[in-house]
């Protein structure tokens, strides 16, 4: 399944008798390629061991909020925060009913309170138990909360009875998580994204770049794509493969990307620049390689085009979306470059000491001319998804939605 393509899910298994279904599905989630880790509630241990989890995902096992090999760290936490998903199957009425309340009495449910990625449950249960009220109380409030809720099935169980209750098989369970991935929110829309670095050539075998590893952007396209939208992906040089049903354009200078960019957005609804485009070029690159001679070597720096102020200058343009890298005065910065470069809204985080760069997690924050939002750190695939929601509600308020593939009435 491609929308599960390197997907991080975090399954958590509480104690019912369908627990032994899990196994199946750790494995068939592997097989569509998502990155599985299992936590255990002390209940679903006395099911299935650990051990079958740890030997079907790859990953250890957690089962103890308090672990001392990891509480150091705030395990939980980060373990909250690696999750691109969390899938709670088979979800017993016992668990549905702590959810419900709020409460993190053991590491499952305090991971389910701690991560800000979708939520899913599938129900597993006597029939009766199903069908009491409490349990569709726990139910009704779960789904107003945004939880998704996988089935129950009806068919005969474990004790005997006939009725709705059942687990869903593994294999309609990995179908539910991938549509947790496709959320419609960019549905008939273009989007096209800028990416990675760009190389200013001083010779045949030299180059001026900027630090960037495709990471964030390569996300935002992955997201986009899940959203709906047809993505263009024009990338700088990275060490990363093309997202699933994105068309990637690969680019080295920053003349390149901008010409790259211009020749595609005639029909784009969204212009999102995430690439560490080089601000400078140099005047005139050595045909051939310059020899190591002189003690010191001077080169002559000319401004490259400033694509994402090209972009918004545009009339009619796309909703332009720009990124700041900054070390210090971080909202500052990217208020003054959202007022300067006129755009509809910018992403800015904090590089430096470990920061930003090469890492596989980020924080934002985000401004609009008349808002902002806070993006605390989570992975980049998160943050990617979080903020394609934020610019879909912007597109709503600013009223710049044009579908894609414009057609006239026959």
């Amino acid at each position: 399944m491609k929308s599960l393509t390197n997907k991080r899910i975090l399954l958590g298994v509480t104690g019912g008798i369908a627990a032994y279904k899990a196994a199946d599905l750790v494995r068939r989630l592997k097989q569509a390629g998502a990155d599985v880790r299992v936590a255990m509630t002390d209940a679903a241990q006395g099911f299935v061991t650990p051990l079958t989890f740890q030997a079907l995902s790859g990953h250890p096992v957690h089962t103890d909020l308090m672990d001392p090999a990891a509480e150091a760290a705030m395990g939980h936490i980060e373990l909250a925060r690696w999750a691109d998903a969390v899938v709670v199957a088979p979800c017993t009425a016992d668990f549905m009913a702590t959810l419900a309340r709020g409460e993190a009495r053991d590491l499952l449910s305090t991971l389910c309170l701690a991560t800000r990625a979708p939520l899913a449950i599938a129900p597993a249960m006597n029939a009766q138990m199903w069908a009491h009220t409490a349990t569709q109380a726990n139910l009704d409030t779960l789904q107003e909360r945004g939880v998704k809720v996988f089935g129950p099935a009806a068919g005969e169980m474990a004790c005997g009875e006939i009725g709705e209750g059942r687990m869903l098989e593994p294999a309609d369970l990995v179908v539910a998580t991938g549509g947790l991935f496709d959320t419609g929110q960019f549905a008939g829309r273009k989007v096209v994204i800028t990416a990675g670095p760009t190389r200013e050539p001083i010779d045949p075998v030299r180059f001026i770049t900027n630090r960037s590893s495709g990471r964030m952007g390569y996300a935002l396209a992955e997201a986009a794509a899940e959203a709906g939208a047809e993505v263009l992906l024009v990338s700088g040089p990275v060490a990363l493969p093309a997202p699933e049903r994105v068309t990637r354009l690969s680019v080295e200078t920053a003349g390149e990307m901008h010409s790259a960019v211009m020749a595609h957005l005639a029909d784009a609804d969204i212009f999102i620049g995430t690439a560490a485009v080089a601000d400078y070029r140099v005047a005139e690159a050595a045909e051939h390689k310059i020899k190591k001679q002189a003690e010191q070597l001077e080169l002559r720096l000319v401004r490259n085009p400033d694509i994402l102020a090209d972009v918004a200058a545009l009339e009619p343009r796309p909703f332009v979306v720009g990124f700041a890298a900054e070390t210090e005065n971080l909202v500052e910065h990217a208020r003054e470059k959202l007022k300067r470069k006129r755009l509809d809204m910018i992403a800015a985080n904090r590089v430096g000491a470990g920061q930003g760069f090469d890492a596989e997690d980020n924080a934002l924050e985000v401004l609009w001319p008349d808002g902002q939002a806070s993006l605390p750190r989570a992975s980049k695939s998160q943050l990617a998804r979080e903020l394609v929601e934020l610019i879909a509600a912007r597109l709503d308020t600013a009223g710049r939605v044009v579908p894609l593939k414009r057609k006239t009435s026959p």
